[in-house]
């Protein structure tokens, strides 16, 4: 399923949606210098970048050591917890980028209205680093290092779907070659998106695949869970009645 648009107008211009999809970008194109593909073994700017700025279970639970992803590289400079940002900021190849902003800008928007953008960048943040606890926690001593926005976005999600249970989303669905169009309510959508990761990160646990590397399963599951439980501390429930009302007088 691809979602293209929801049915929940916005009050205000997104700004700090669209800053965040700015620096996402930015930091793809300009900063890891990404392409089509980025995560080519043989791209040494990648693989440094990487050792330096993304996100490594073992160096949280072990203070004061880094992990040599390849030779070549300098030693680490920037220190350990800052890593916890800089990674929310990475991807790993232009479809991980394309397919996480798109969630941000169909979701995020909504979610900023329903609280201003300096709450929203804080709730952002915030979903971002329960998305590492919850990677730390099934792999603290994984070497693999872990990048992209969506845990913090997957905070965005869970928040969403407390605010907006009755919003409807614009989707794509693909069966075998063909596809088709059709008006879904959020919270399916969210709601199979949530179960999927569930189930692909009981597999890779029971596998061992979750410390090996691969798909984050278990950071989107901590950001999701953070948006859930957070979401109340951060709304402010007359915006989101409003958005709600707009949303159902233009059906």
């Amino acid at each position: 399923m691809i979602p293209l648009r929801d049915n929940i107008p916005t009050k205000r211009t997104p700004v700090l949606t669209i800053a965040l999809i700015a620096i996402n970008v930015a930091a793809y194109f300009l900063w890891q210098r990404g392409g089509l593909t980025l995560g080519d073994p043989n791209n040494a700017h990648y693989i440094c970048n990487l050792q330096d700025h993304a996100a490594i279970p073992y160096e949280f639970t072990h203070p004061g050591k880094q992990v040599e992803i390849a030779t070549g590289c300098a030693p680490p400079t920037a220190a350990t917890w800052t890593t916890a940002f800089t990674a929310m900021f990475m991807h790993g190849g232009l479809l991980h980028l394309g397919g996480n902003m798109l969630f941000l800008w169909i979701f995020g928007n909504n979610v900023e209205d329903s609280m201003g953008p300096v709450k929203f960048v804080l709730f952002y943040l915030l979903g971002g680093l329960a998305a590492t606890g919850g990677q730390l926690l099934v792999g603290p001593d994984s070497t693999v290092p872990n990048i992209g926005a969506s845990g913090a976005i997957a905070g965005v999600l869970g928040g969403y779907i407390i605010l907006f249970p009755k919003a409807r989303v614009v989707t794509i669905i693909f069966i075998v070659f063909f596809f088709t169009i059709l008006e879904l309510p959020a919270l399916l959508i969210l709601g199979f998106w949530f179960v999927q990761q569930a189930l692909f990160g009981y597999f890779d646990l029971a596998t061992g695949a979750a410390r090996g590397g691969g798909v984050a399963y278990f950071a989107h599951i901590g950001g999701f869970l953070f948006g859930l439980v957070a979401i109340k501390l951060f709304a402010d429930d007359r915006k989101r009645q409003r958005q709600q009302d707009a949303a159902l007088l233009r059906r």
